[in-house]
């Protein structure tokens, strides 16, 4: 009989791609289970593609008083029939899949909620890197090693892009909620400037909201390539793979550029810490704000100085 196996991640997209090497380990560990992912429907593309999972549910994440689409989550949970749950999400959401399991029969379970059987017991969790806390709970759990995410099943086709053959890459949005997580627009025109004045060419990417920041950029430096809302996860990855070099905020694209290998440059101020949700990769540059913690006091000149060393580790 096939074990039947559940993993749940649901977040944002650096949360997901930073689950990526624990859902690899778990893939490698169950070889011939049955497992089934479940998410949030932007990622079910992605997480298809991937090869890691059978099947791939989606949470619709209804509201409070849509009693019945609650009702069916706690019926399909029930009879997936799965034997063990792999909780990476690890949230009150979460928690709450856990209870909808009747208590005689709930699955062996991998997190954090009171009652599961292969608890993360380390009262420091929350204070570990993302991909090293998850790690832990995984060996907690009998997988013993988690490596690095591997996206080299994730690439697109660019050839529409006119992309220079040495071009780098500008991350400079973000979520529009969080505006402060931004190297400031002139720190960006700045950098870009030198770039096309070194030889090196510029591609912009970002959601479809900051084509008018990428207008900005591209009015005042000609010739860069303005792709707001025209890049999917994959051709993130083709653009990261072919790029000279990337610089870009904290955000989610950053952490699919990281793992693709490419020499990158992640900015950060006090709006996040480096040391709980920094893009991992083999050639990831991360340049603090300062002591006063304000991206508006990111010099230009250090974020120069640290493409060079991404470009040297690379």
């Amino acid at each position: 009989m096939v074990s039947k196996i559940l993993v749940i991640k649901l977040g944002a997209l650096g949360d997901f791609i930073q689950a990526c090497g624990p859902f690899q380990a778990i893939r490698h560990y169950h070889t011939n289970a049955h497992i089934t992912l479940l998410t949030t429907a932007r990622f079910t593309s992605l997480a298809r593609t991937s090869g890691w999972f059978d099947e791939v549910w989606v949470d619709d994440r209804p509201a409070w008083h849509q009693f019945s689409a609650w009702l069916a989550i706690r019926r399909r949970l029930i009879a997936g029939h799965f034997e063990r749950v792999y909780d990476l999400q690890t949230s009150d959401r979460s928690g709450w899949y856990f209870r909808q399991f009747p208590q005689q029969d709930r699955p062996e379970w991998s997190g954090i909620v009171r009652g599961c059987s292969h608890p993360h017991t380390n009262s420091r969790r929350d204070y570990m890197h993302t991909v090293d806390r998850q790690a832990e709970q995984l060996h907690m759990a009998g997988i013993e090693t988690v490596s690095c995410a591997n996206l080299d099943w994730l690439d697109g086709d660019i050839t529409d892009f006119g992309c220079s053959e040495k071009f780098a890459l500008l991350v400079t949005g973000g979520a529009a909620a969080r505006k402060e997580k931004r190297w400031p627009l002139c720190g960006y025109v700045a950098l870009a400037q030198r770039l096309m004045k070194s030889g090196i060419g510029v591609c912009l990417i970002g959601g479809a909201s900051e084509s008018e920041l990428q207008d900005s950029i591209g009015r005042a430096v000609v010739g860069v390539i303005e792709l707001a809302g025209k890049t999917n996860f994959a051709q993130i990855a083709a653009l990261a793979r072919r790029s000279y070099v990337t610089v870009g905020n904290d955000t989610g694209p950053m952490h699919i550029i990281a793992s693709c290998g490419a020499p990158t440059v992640v900015l950060f101020g006090n709006a996040s810490n480096p040391a709980l949700c920094a893009p991992r990769g083999r050639s990831v540059v991360v340049v603090d704000a300062g002591e006063d913690g304000r991206l508006e006091s990111l010099p230009g000149t250090s974020v120069w100085e640290a493409m060079l060393v991404a470009r040297s580790v690379a």
